[in-house]
């Protein structure tokens, strides 16, 4: 269902995005489920981990990242794209004027940069696996506040005791699921994380599976397996950051980077709608979805409020087709008029959420 209502705005996002793709490269991509994961994996496998068949044969280090960066992660201002915080980093060794993480330092933010794994490497507990210098899944980083988070998994936090200079929070989550700590990047990385994960799901489905022990970190996100991967509230929590938070240019612009560097791509950059197309029937599990009640009326609008029907409190959230967030709103059932005067007449995404959960619908106003 959500990939109806999200036809229109993957269409225009896929119409820049499909001028970089090779010719035929997903061809070979032609089913539903897991199967189609499988399918994505062949694609983008990589003969440096001997699984198996491969489509692409190249050999990229660790080291390499730091040269990557330099065109992958790179602000409009020359300065390094870093993910946890809002420093000027220089690309760069120390001796050479640069902020490059050589050992020392990074006791206090923005002193040094250096490698994150949004996947810890703990989590797959081999130094030595190409995930290390797979970059789909590494990125520049805040030293002090990469160390802040560890091995930590990915949620979002209740109750902060660590907020760093750009937002991500470490502490207690508001999702059932996590035991221990967790961290939540800012808005507006979430989204080229949660798809890295899946990214990092399809390209290593063979093994990780067996990775559910190697970390208690780890064990809160993955379930064991090599289909699903992901604990259901972490997949339902990764598709509402991958919801939120579109493809952007950047994303476009270091995905192309990184093929030509590992000679691969992340699928969900290129098709957003693979990720409903694979885990769409976890992610309608009723169990971890709003309750059937919940809806907008009237819809089409033909005055400047709407009403949002539902038995609990909800954060309700319209977008543009092109993603741009323009009303957001937190509703509860007594008071369930929203006021919608500020958009004109179109077409519309409207999203109500809870804080484990959500729907979409296409909304208009006339």
């Amino acid at each position: 269902m959500l990939k109806n209502i999200f036809s229109v705005l993957l269409l225009l996002v896929g119409i820049h995005i499909q001028a970089q793709i090779p010719s035929g490269y997903y061809n070979s991509a032609t089913g539903s489920g897991y199967t189609l994961k499988s399918q994505l994996k062949t694609i983008i496998d990589n003969i440096n981990d001997n699984n198996g068949q491969s489509f692409h044969d190249i050999n990229v280090t660790y080291s390499q990242l730091w040269n990557l960066f330099e065109n992958s992660d790179v602000r409009d201002d020359g300065k390094v794209w870093d993910v946890y915080s809002n420093c000027d980093f220089v690309f760069g060794l120390v001796e050479d004027g640069g902020d490059q993480d050589n050992g020392s330092g990074g006791n206090s933010e923005c002193d040094k940069f250096n490698r994150e794994h949004t996947f810890p490497q703990s989590w797959y507990d081999d130094g030595s696996h190409p995930m290390k210098a797979d970059a789909f899944h590494v990125l520049p980083s805040d030293k002090k506040v990469n160390s802040i988070r560890g091995n930590l998994a990915f949620s979002e936090v209740d109750v902060p005791n660590y907020t760093s200079q750009n937002g991500s929070k470490r502490g207690t989550s508001s999702i059932v699921g996590p035991t221990s700590n967790v961290f939540e990047p800012v808005d507006e990385f979430k989204g080229d994380i949660a798809r890295g994960f899946f990214y990092v799901a399809t390209r290593y489905e063979d093994e990780i599976g067996t990775w559910e022990n190697n970390d208690s970190n780890g064990d809160s996100m993955l379930d064991g397996s090599g289909d699903k991967v992901f604990e259901t509230w972490a997949i339902q929590m990764l598709y509402n950051w991958h919801i939120n938070d579109p493809v952007s240019q950047k994303e476009i612009d270091r995905n192309n980077v990184i093929f030509n560097h590992q000679n691969n791509r992340n699928p969900f950059i290129d098709h957003p709608e693979y990720v409903q197309d694979i885990w769409g029937s976890v992610l309608s599990d009723k169990n971890y979805s709003l309750d059937k009640k919940t809806s907008i009326y009237p819809n089409p609008a033909t005055e400047n409020y709407i009403y949002v029907r539902s038995n609990e409190k909800v954060t309700v959230k319209i977008f543009s087709l092109l993603g741009k967030k323009l009303i957001q709103n937190m509703i509860e059932p007594s008071n369930n008029k929203m006021d919608i005067s500020i958009i004109k007449s179109g077409v519309y995404i409207i999203k109500i959420s809870n804080n484990s959960s959500s729907i979409t619908r296409k909304f208009i106003k006339k």
